[in-house]
């Protein structure tokens, strides 16, 4: 089969002479139709992120596809379903195995491409405002990363649940696709004070944080009493270490939220939200935005592009 792999560390290759893998027992095959990228694809092509499969393997985390064979004690998803799935990785390739249990039936409406951009970037601002910041309307929410693959969602969801958005990110053109969204204010974080800005504003209810670095610190000094600030992920690539004293005198409540987590201890919660979202998407209500696609053997150059932070939206490879 064809697949882009890491053979190590330091190197990527795109081959077309890959083994064809089989599914083991509670494992389906599926031949891959789209694969998404995310930043922690970035991490894991460099053997620094928290999961490190054996070599060589496949990255890509968010696939669709269609189930073409069951393994050993698997009956459902049938073959020939129409299905979304987290694998983890494995998705740069031809065919890949995934758990059963973690395969999600895409609406016959949902193309392949945006079944594989959706689950991870709706999902994960759904849970993080819905169910772990209880963000209400009339609440003011803070978006860093606006434009970006989760940013971009929880703009859009944020202002669905009836926030008040506050849009931050780099550049004009980033910001204009984060207001088509749904985005009341735009902050440039290359040239505009986070902080003081946010504060004009009367300040946040609710932060999102999927960059962290300097960002969080002034997103976090730019909170009302009593918000909440969720943790994403750290896409600056700097970890912030948080005042204890300063969450301690407006009572602020700092969220940690790991999409991926819930899969192992309440899955549940992700399968209630995708079961809405999906609702959502049906109803006309959500606009995923992909900003680039690139075939399997270009999927080096998408990794490129999220690298250097040139799309919005998702990235996704097709095959």
């Amino acid at each position: 089969m064809r697949a882009f792999q890491v053979t190590d560390y330091e190197n990527t290759i795109f081959t077309e002479t890959a083994d064809k893998p089989s599914p083991g027992k509670g494992e389906v095959l599926i031949r891959t139709h789209a694969c998404a990228l995310n930043f922690a694809d970035l991490l894991m092509v460099k053997g620094t992120y928290q999961e490190k499969p054996p070599l060589p393997f496949s990255p890509g985390m968010e696939v669709a596809g269609e189930v073409v064979a069951l393994g050993d004690g698997v009956t459902s998803p049938a073959v020939g379903t129409r299905v979304a799935v987290f694998g983890g990785h494995g998705g740069l390739a031809e065919y890949g195995v995934f758990p059963a249990a973690l395969c999600v039936q895409l609406p016959d409406i949902m193309d392949f491409t945006t079944g594989a951009a959706f689950q991870v970037a709706y999902s994960t601002s759904h849970v993080a405002l819905d169910y772990r910041a209880k963000l209400k309307a009339g609440e003011r929410l803070l978006v860093l990363g606006a434009a970006g693959g989760v940013g971009l969602t929880a703009v859009e969801l944020g202002k669905l649940m009836g926030a008040e958005v506050i849009a931050a990110a780099r550049g004009a053109d980033k910001l204009a696709v984060a207001k088509d969204h749904g985005a009341d204010h735009l902050i440039d974080t290359d040239t505009d004070d986070l902080r003081e800005v946010v504060k004009s504003l009367g300040g946040a209810d609710v932060v999102y944080d999927p960059v962290g670095g300097a960002l969080f610190t002034a997103a976090l000094r730019s909170c009302r009493p009593e918000a909440r600030v969720l943790t994403i992920g750290f896409a600056s690539g700097d970890v912030p270490q948080i005042a204890a004293n300063h969450i301690l005198v407006k009572n602020i409540s700092v969220l940690g939220f790991y999409w991926g987590g819930y899969l192992k201890f309440k899955p549940q919660v992700l399968t209630d939200s995708l079961k809405e979202l999906f609702g959502m998407h049906a109803a006309g209500q959500l606009h995923p935005h992909i900003s680039h696609t690139f075939p399997l053997e270009k999927a080096a150059e998408g990794l490129d592009i999220l690298r250097a932070r040139k799309s919005t939206g998702k990235v996704v490879i097709t095959l």
